[in-house]
Order: structure tokens, then C-alpha cells, then sequence
């Protein structure tokens, strides 16, 4: 979870402190975390195999990174982290961080409901009042977000719903592939697709180390090994369990945007993180024991 606030407050940092531009960053950090998973990839292929989600076999793939993964996946990666980016020109780490992981339970807890699934009266509860805290969240005013910037993370927040949604995927001849070759996989090709954005937008380009580096870190640690730590972490948690730890993303990104950016705790911001995040746990909290 520090790893994926601190995607927030490194995009945030680099954006406001150095001069680098959103889609170098987008670029860079893409470009590094294929990177760094494809060397993952590399030193768990020379081992042979190994086991795969839920104990199953997966063939690893030495050298072959790019057999994980599929471009309609890392197509949605790319529009994740474009949107995540552009909207943090203006947006704060908290505001951003709230606003993404917002949009991210309230589309995938839409998806469910879409095949089928059935809410109790106290999830329901709770799915109104997270939808109206992010309502809220956008409403005009001094301390709201603007509209595009907003509009951008939340694309970001439903392009990483689709992304998750996705996220099973198996290799040739019906061996089941890890998810660190599948994200692998997808970050290999979503790193193009940035760069075709970099150089389309390559009048607007804007470098320095500093803004480099940050970019670097977001893709190869915070992106790179902490989702190989989070997807391996999966394996000991219940879905219920993992969701609610995902809650703390928004405080991390919070607490870290207060701390390093002098970031203020606006009335505006308190009352929509109550609103998202109480009524999120409650349509967690509220699902059947044996889910």
C-alpha cells in the first residue's frame, strides 16, 4: 500500500517541484517498470517453475517476458496511467488518490452488480453514500478539483478497474502464467503506446534529472516491484481482507501529501474521504462470511 501511495506523491512531487511534463513521466515510468518486471521475470525463469495463483503450475517464461499479458490490458494500463498523470498537474496527492481509488471500487462493485451479483440493503447504503462522496468531491468550489482534472482521474480510476478486472490471464497451452509475467506482459506494451504519446506531444516535452528520477522510482519500485509485492501478498489475503487494506492508499496518500508537499486538510476533502471511504467498507464489510 506505501508503494501504490507512493505513485501519488511522486507523480505529484515531480509535476509541482521539477520540470519535467505528464507524459514524459508516463513514458518513464511505464518504460521502467517493463523494465524492472522483465528483469523479475528473467531471475524467476532461471529457477524453472513454479506455483502459480491458487497453488496452480505456471511454465516460466525465461527471457520471454512479453508471452504474459494482452494489449487490450495494456491498453487500459496506458489509459490508467496517462489520465493518472495529466491529472495530477493540478490535482493534490489526496484529492488524486481519493478521487482514483474512489472510482476504482465503485466501478468494479458496478461490474459485479452488472453479472448479476445481488448488494444487501446495508451495501446499498453504502454504495450511495461513496458515490455521493465523490459527487461531492467534484462540486464546485474553492477547494474542488477542476473538472478536466478530475475527469482525467476518474478515467484513470475506470481504466485500473478494467485493468484489475482483467487481470487473470493464462499462457499458451493452458499453463497458468503468474501475474508478475502477466503485468509484465501488459507493461511491455503499454510502454509504446507512451511513447507514442511522448513524441506526439514532443513540442511540449520538458526534462530534468530530477523530475527523471522521480519518474524512474514511480515505474521501477513503486509500480514495478511493489505490484510483483502486492500480487505475491494476495496470496495470503481474502478478497474481503484485501479490499479493506486498500483503504489506507487514500490516508497514506494523505498523510504523505501533508508531510511532504505542505498539502492542507480542507474541510471539503475530510467530509468526501468520510463519504468514499466509510460507504466503500460498508459494501465490504457487509458481503456474506463466505465471500
Amino acid at each position: 500500500m506505501l508503494a501504490f501511495a507512493g505513485n501519488s506523491l511522486l507523480c505529484r512531487i515531480a509535476l509541482k517541484q521539477t520540470g519535467i511534463d505528464p507524459a514524459s513521466f508516463t513514458s518513464l515510468r511505464l518504460a521502467s517498470g517493463a523494465l524492472m518486471l522483465a528483469l523479475l521475470v528473467f531471475l524467476r525463469g532461471r529457477s524453472g517453475t513454479g506455483a502459480g495463483r491458487q497453488g496452480a503450475s505456471y511454465t516460466a517464461p525465461a527471457l520471454r517476458p512479453w508471452q504474459g499479458g494482452s494489449w487490450l490490458s495494456a491498453l487500459a494500463l496506458f489509459v490508467y496511467a496517462a489520465g493518472f498523470s495529466f491529472a495530477y498537474v493540478s490535482l493534490t496527492a489526496a484529492t488524486g488518490a481519493l478521487l482514483l481509488f474512489g472510482v476504482v471500487q465503485t466501478s468494479m462493485i458496478g461490474w459485479g452488480l452488472s453479472r448479476g451479483e445481488r448488494l444487501r440493503p446495508l451495501q446499498w447504503l453504502g454504495l450511495v453514500t461513496a458515490s455521493a462522496g465523490l459527487v461531492w468531491l467534484l462540486l464546485p468550489g474553492l477547494t474542488a478539483p477542476s473538472l478536466s482534472a478530475g475527469a482525467l482521474m476518474a478515467s484513470a480510476g475506470v481504466a485500473w478497474a478494467v485493468y484489475t478486472l482483467r487481470g487473470r490471464a493464462t499462457g499458451s497451452g493452458g499453463a497458468v502464467l503468474d501475474a508478475t509475467t502477466v503485468t509484465a506482459g501488459n507493461f511491455l506494451r503499454a510502454a509504446p503506446l507512451a511513447l507514442g504519446v511522448s513524441a506526439l506531444l514532443w513540442p511540449l516535452a520538458r526534462w530534468d534529472v530530477q523530475g527523471a528520477l522521480l519518474a524512474l522510482a514511480s515505474g521501477a519500485l513503486a509500480s514495478g516491484l511493489g505490484y510483483a509485492i502486492w500480487y505475491t501478498a494476495l496470496r495470503g489475503l481474502s478478497a474481503t481482507r484485501a479490499a479493506i487494506v486498500q483503504l489506507t492508499v487514500p490516508a497514506l496518500a494523505t498523510a504523505g501529501g501533508v508531510l511532504l508537499l505542505g498539502e492542507l486538510l480542507t474541510p471539503h476533502l475530510l467530509g468526501a474521504s468520510a463519504a468514499v471511504l466509510g460507504g466503500v467498507a460498508l459494501v465490504i464489510l457487509a458481503r456474506p462470511s463466505a465471500g
